[in-house]
């Protein structure tokens, strides 16, 4: 699933092209929407909140999409083809310069801009907003004490933006085991800010780098290296699923650099190799 810092850059990139630009033609190809025609109206700006992306469309409607697993944006000019299967299209914007495609977009709405909060007035402090607020991040993250850690930081209510990466990799260079009870994470303010960091470090380009290295295979410490040697301790970084049944939510630990009890540990020590 898209992270905070991509969301972000398809936001900027979409109103650095789309901003203040006329809509030639709108065609939503989702049977909700499938009447719906923009054509006229000024595309005042997109903005990402969290992982949700908002255009705002004068006078008063916003276009609300959420990227989930795979879904994207591409612009295109217009002399341009497109890229893609057509039936993965949900949406397309023209304007005279650009062609705004929307593919595989699993939460596509209009909603009236008034009403924004509907969509996305439950996520905690935005990590890239202009509302970000580390205090209040702490604060809620201390009231959801009774979950690990590894699964409060993912709960887009605490602090929005963080996915799997992020916090794989910020609790790695916080020495924290993801499996550890949020109410027992004394340092949780350090974890909220190198998230942050490594988001916002990483927010002005495609590629998600962690280590300082963007060489192929160096561009993060645990995330996506499971079975392989911490580049710190040479210790096997383990890989497990955390959180709710199907919700694709995966974690990358070092056991040796992130000490705590872990399924994955709890699991070698009750069937020890003969």
């Amino acid at each position: 699933m898209p992270e905070g810092d991509t969301v972000w850059l398809a936001a900027r990139r979409l109103n650095d092209a789309l901003g203040g630009q006329i809509l030639l033609a709108s065609d939503f190809r989702i049977p909700a929407l499938a009447t719906t025609d923009l054509r006229g109206r000024q595309i005042r700006e997109v903005i990402s909140r969290g992982k949700h992306l908002l255009m705002r469309i004068e006078p008063d409607l916003t276009i609300h999409s959420h990227f989930r697993m795979d879904g994207a944006w591409h612009l295109y000019r217009p002399d341009k083809r497109w890229a893609g299967p057509a039936h993965e299209i949900r949406v397309v914007l023209r304007t005279a310069d650009w062609s705004a495609v929307g593919y595989r977009l699993p939460v596509l709405e209009l909603v009236a801009s008034a009403a924004e909060a509907t969509v996305v007035g439950h996520l905690g402090p935005d990590v890239l907003g202009p509302d970000w607020d580390p205090d209040e991040a702490v604060r809620r993250l201390r009231t959801d004490g009774g979950r690990t850690i590894g699964e409060a930081l993912l709960d887009q209510r605490n602090l929005a933006g963080v996915g799997n990466l992020y916090k794989s990799e910020a609790l790695f260079l916080s020495g924290i085991s993801p499996w550890t009870p949020t109410e027992h994470v004394a340092k949780l303010a350090g974890v909220v800010e190198r998230a942050r960091r490594l988001i916002d470090a990483n927010k002005e380009r495609a590629a998600q780098i962690t280590t300082g290295d963007s060489r192929r295979g160096h561009e993060t410490w645990v995330y996506g290296r499971s079975g392989q040697p911490c580049r710190r301790c040479a210790t096997t970084i383990l890989r497990r699923d955390q959180g709710p049944a199907g919700s694709d939510r995966v974690t990358f630990w070092c056991p040796n650099c992130q000490p705590g009890g872990s399924p994955a540990q709890d699991e070698a020590s009750r069937n020890p190799r003969c």
